[in-house]
């Protein structure tokens, strides 16, 4: 009877560490949930912005900090590397890297990008709409908003009222615009999530690799099982 072992193959070799395979899948999940809820209910949707927003903080930090392949040093290649990465992938011949690719590089930096921008003009609407989060106290505090009490006391009831219906007009104005920022931001992360998804499944195949899967056990194969792979390893 042989004893079971929970050592990896010595075929495989470990690469993802717990808080980037941990961050990846509280991305998804909490982008997904925000994005489904959206106002309804606003808890919820909130909440799962903040998650999320900690998440890809960390994840940026860890980028500088953390191990080898987390780093952005590690698979932040020039335009030129990415594209024929790509190029050679679609023809089946592209060169397997152990870390992200050039292009699962790209896309990783172009999804914290927006990530930020979608969770920052969030919590700026919720601060207009609800005079609530982080930033409450700052959009409080912007000409826009801070114009009505002064006008009280520098100017007349009628005037006071006229240049009180513009200021609300200007916060309507605001909160239109943040609100097509964050509805923006939302959507085309959603487009690069889909074809994140799809490099995913289409580099898998082309490596004959389960990438997902590694990113939820850490490991990877330490060479290649296909000709393109054995070609990289020369």
């Amino acid at each position: 009877m042989s004893m079971k072992t929970t050592a990896a193959s010595p075929k495989e070799v470990y690469v993802w560490d717990p808080l980037v395979r941990i961050g990846h899948w509280i991305i998804v999940i909490t982008f997904f949930t925000a994005y489904i809820t959206e106002d309804d209910p606003l808890t919820v949707h909130v909440w799962a912005g903040y998650v999320l927003g900690t998440v890809v903080l960390l994840r940026i930090v860890w980028g500088f900090v953390g191990p080898t392949h987390a780093r952005f040093t590690d698979f932040v290649y020039p335009p030129a590397t990415v594209l024929g990465y790509l190029r050679n992938l679609l023809s089946l011949r592209a060169k397997r890297y152990l870390g992200h690719s050039p292009a699962g590089g790209a896309m990783t930096v172009a999804l914290l990008i927006f990530l930020t921008a979608t969770v920052f003009s969030g919590l700026v609407l919720y601060a207009i709409e609800e005079n609530a989060g982080p930033l409450a106290r700052v959009v409080a505090n912007s000409p826009a908003t801070i114009a009505v009490p002064l006008l009280a006391e520098n100017a007349h009831a009628s005037d006071d009222e006229q240049k009180r219906g513009e200021a609300d007009e200007e916060d309507e104005q605001a909160e239109e615009r943040w609100e097509e920022l964050h509805e923006f931001f939302a959507n085309f992360t959603l487009l690069l999530v889909l074809l994140h998804v799809a490099g995913v499944f289409f580099a898998s195949y082309a490596h004959r690799e389960n990438l997902a899967k590694a990113m939820i056990t850490g490991q990877k194969a330490q060479r290649g099982r296909w000709r393109a792979c054995r070609q990289a390893d020369r």
